[in-house]
């Protein structure tokens, strides 16, 4: 007898995570998958128009203004709508098989959990739950049983590097960067950087938040933290190199001196694919990887001197409790000025850091405590951003 069909979820079905997981589903083989909720932040009709597509169950926009348009937009075809936060935690608990768990921000936190809690598979690529709230999400997958796999290239690289093991006879795991746009520029060269510069990244094609982030190499000190909750290593544990190719995405060393790496072409739709048919593979239409027409591949150990933000992700990893919240807000809000061009580029580091000292490690019990603290940490960012653009 055929297996019945996985049934999915998709939170952020409109942002490119989602948009190429939708695309998967639609090519994967007909009863192979079935699509139980999507969830988007605003836009009605991109939603209405990919629930059609896939004959998703239930709909639902984070934003009750847009709940009118994606009800007309869905009349007549049976799929169910809903607006509001409540709704996208209800999304969220639904019982499907796998998640893909993409909203982005503090807004992915609440729903993420309740995915959580419910038990199934989470394909995780929200970086806020592991940096913001990591103790509270893993706690409430080891409560349920839920698996957890990692999307992000470089932790699901280690995750395939590992078998899907866990860390017994690892000795270290490291994550590579392609060092940006900046690679090479001295400080000097920096200070004059603008937006138009930052966003161009010279490998992947991203979004314009996290392509400042690898221009800072923020993205790489939130991938650090995120790994060592993921693969319960410490700090130590967990290098980085600067991979400008960025063909190897992740090495695992083990204690017998072996050295086990994943490659492939830099794009997402690869691990996405492998979480989304995890334990089995699936085809993703990728460019296939040609290391003879690559010719080479360059490895180099980060400048933390160029780079801060590798140093003060792991000040905040190793001091715990809130610092990696404080981190993550501090930096969102520098980014975001530094997008309106109202911050310096070399600025983004020193507001996080002046943040970072002004509210230290305090503790985190529950999802309250995490959003407040997330919330003070963007005001007092705020400040040192107005500081030091006066």
């Amino acid at each position: 007898m055929d297996a019945a069909p996985k049934r999915v979820s998709i939170l952020g079905a409109t942002g490119s995570i989602g948009a190429s997981t939708a695309a998967l589903l639609e090519a994967a083989a007909p009863g192979r998958f079935s699509v139980g909720a999507l969830v988007a932040g605003r836009d009605a009709v991109r939603l209405a128009e990919l629930a059609r597509r896939l004959s998703a169950e239930f709909a639902v926009v984070a934003d009750p203004a847009a709940y009118r348009p994606l009800k007309e937009a869905l009349s007549g075809s049976g799929i169910e709508a809903a607006a509001g936060p409540d709704a996208v935690t209800e999304a969220a608990a639904r019982g499907a098989d796998w998640t893909m768990a993409a909203i982005v921000g503090a807004a992915g936190l609440g729903p993420t959990l309740a995915a959580a809690r419910d038990g199934r598979a989470i394909a995780l690529a929200n970086k806020e739950v592991l940096v913001s709230a990591g103790e509270l999400f893993l706690d409430a997958a080891r409560a349920s049983g839920a698996t957890i796999l990692p999307v992000d290239s470089e932790h699901n690289a280690i995750f395939q590097a590992m078998g899907g093991r866990s860390a017994e006879g690892v000795e270290k795991i490291v994550l590579t960067a392609s060092g940006g746009p900046f690679r090479t520029w001295t400080r000097e060269q920096m200070a004059a950087v603008t937006p138009e510069m930052a966003v161009k990244h010279p490998v992947w094609s991203m979004g314009a938040k996290i392509s400042v982030d690898s221009a800072t190499m923020f993205n790489k000190g939130l991938e650090i933290i995120e790994a060592a909750r993921l693969f319960a290593l410490p700090e130590e544990a967990i290098g980085v190199l600067v991979h400008p190719q960025s063909t190897v995405h992740g090495l695992v060393h083990f204690a017998d001196g072996s050295v086990v790496a994943q490659l492939g072409s830099p794009d997402m739709r690869t691990p996405i694919a492998h979480a989304l048919a995890w334990p089995r593979r699936m085809a993703a239409a990728v460019k296939p990887l040609d290391l003879a027409a690559l010719g080479r591949l360059e490895f180099f150990p980060p400048d933390e001197e160029r780079f801060p933000a590798l140093r003060l992700a792991r000040a905040a990893l190793r001091a715990g409790r809130g610092a990696p919240a404080v981190l993550n807000a501090a930096n969102e809000v520098a980014v975001s000025r530094f997008l309106d061009r109202r911050l310096p580029f070399l600025a983004i580091a020193e507001v996080v850091e002046r943040t970072l000292e002004a509210l230290g490690a305090p503790p985190l019990p529950d999802l309250a405590a995490v959003l407040a603290l997330d919330s003070e940490a963007r005001r007092v960012a705020a400040g040192f951003c107005d500081a030091l653009a006066a």
